[in-house]
């Protein structure tokens, strides 16, 4: 149920949020490239291979890598403040970057590409949920205030946000793979991280503090994943990232084996739209409902939408199916980091923020290399079978273990030993 969007504060009153826009424009600039790596690295690799599978297992790699370091670039951040993590990792990231692409070039032998895989996804900046942690750091609970009514709808500008990049930089990435050199891709992920990498790090006064352990040694390692209700929601984000990157590869194939390569950015760019639309609208509307049952209910709508994409045959008919899924994503995504907020403390917070964009990192990854290997052998309409499987798959996890994703009540402990707030409500 939803009411009108007057019944709480909107969009607007939250961009008037003091110092919010002096990190919302450096880490737009600074995400952007994320979502032209996967697509670039998938282009790239299969020009010179010839073969979309070994183009999603390399850009697997990535994924898989960026999934198991993204969380430790999250603690660290928690732990020495988000500048002291960014200015090393945006110049290692462009430089392992350039170094797989030039061994692309060079048709280096696949193992090769899966080495300079590695550190290129360790290296991904983890700007969103640096975002998010200042987001949650204006306008979360804190020592005789609570937590601000506009949380959700950062939440949901946040997700706008990042389907945003997913409309351009694949619609980007794309254009300069097939119109300019299929290489340029991911030289101008490279150049856009260092860049908007840098100009984000450079805006330290609105970063989340630096939180002082004084408890022992289980609270000094206390680890956002020891919640359980962020393992049950990094497995409901694994089934999301199925869909990206199946989506991403099955698009890819289906465009070549149709005979029109540049329909794939269009395609995809749908998809994306609706998913920012979605978002968009989730943001605007007062919700009566909690974001535990909105998560459940548009997780539904994905599993269902997903499953009729690998018997649509005809560009029109695919685009209004993308659409569909990409609409069911945004309320998924958005109540899943709304949720967050009320699971675990503020000094986890960063950390929680990447296990979730790592899980949907490594359900990319997964799919990637299965939807590759899928169009390969059987054609681009067996690729579209991944999004169908994660989505099943995650969304009896989560029915199953909802109960999970209940805070246990004011001061519960969390985190080993971590205490949190009264939570809000989540059903």
């Amino acid at each position: 149920m939803a009411s009108t969007v007057t019944d709480r504060p909107g969009y607007g009153q939250l961009l008037r949020t003091p110092g919010a826009w002096t990190f919302l424009l450096p880490g737009f600039a600074a995400r952007q490239p994320f979502a032209m790596l996967t697509i670039g690295i998938v282009l790239l690799v299969q020009h010179t291979t010839g073969s979309y599978g070994s183009a999603g297992a390399v850009a697997a790699v990535t994924g898989v890598s960026m999934a198991l370091f993204a969380p430790q670039t999250g603690k660290l951040a928690d732990r020495f403040g988000q500048r002291a993590v960014l200015l090393p990792g945006v110049v290692a990231h462009a430089a392992s970057v350039s170094a797989l692409t030039a061994l692309a070039l060079a048709g280096a032998p696949l193992w090769a590409l899966f080495l300079a895989a590695v550190p290129t996804g360790a290296s991904v900046p983890q700007v969103g949920p640096m975002v998010r942690a200042r987001w949650a750091a204006l306008l979360g609970a804190a020592p005789g205030r609570s937590a601000s009514p506009l949380l959700p709808t950062a939440a949901a500008f946040e997700s706008v946000t990042d389907e945003f990049t997913f409309v351009i930089g694949p619609v980007l990435a794309t254009a300069l793979c097939t119109g300019v050199h299929p290489a340029a891709g991911l030289v101008t992920e490279a150049a856009l991280t260092l860049l908007g990498g840098l100009l984000f790090a450079a805006q330290h006064r609105t970063q989340p503090a630096v939180r002082a352990t004084t408890g022992g040694p289980a609270e000094r390692h206390a680890s956002a994943l020891s919640v359980p209700g962020v393992r049950v929601l990094a497995v409901a984000f694994l089934g999301i990232g199925a869909v990206f990157g199946g989506m991403q590869v099955s698009l890819t194939a289906f465009a070549e084996e149709i005979g029109r390569p540049g329909a794939n950015g269009l395609l995809y760019g749908v998809f994306a739209a609706g998913n920012m639309l979605a978002g968009i609208a989730c943001g605007a509307i007062a919700w009566k409902s909690g974001p535990r049952r909105r998560l459940i209910a548009g997780y539904t709508a994905l599993a269902l939408t997903a499953s009729g994409l690998w018997a649509v045959h005809s560009v029109p008919l695919l685009a209004g199916l993308g659409l569909l899924v990409g609409l069911s994503i945004a309320p998924a995504l958005i109540s899943g980091y709304t949720l967050v907020e009320s699971l675990v403390p503020g000094s986890a917070r960063t950390e929680a923020f990447t296990w979730l964009t790592g899980s949907v990192a490594l359900g990319q990854a997964a799919a990637v290399t299965v939807a590759g290997r899928l169009a390969d052998a059987h054609g681009a309409s067996t690729g579209f079978l991944v999004p169908l499987v994660g989505t099943v798959l995650a969304l009896f996890t989560l029915v199953g273990l909802r109960s999970r994703l209940i805070p246990a009540g004011k001061e519960r402990t969390v985190a080993r030993g971590v205490g949190h707030r009264e939570p809000v409500t989540v059903d």
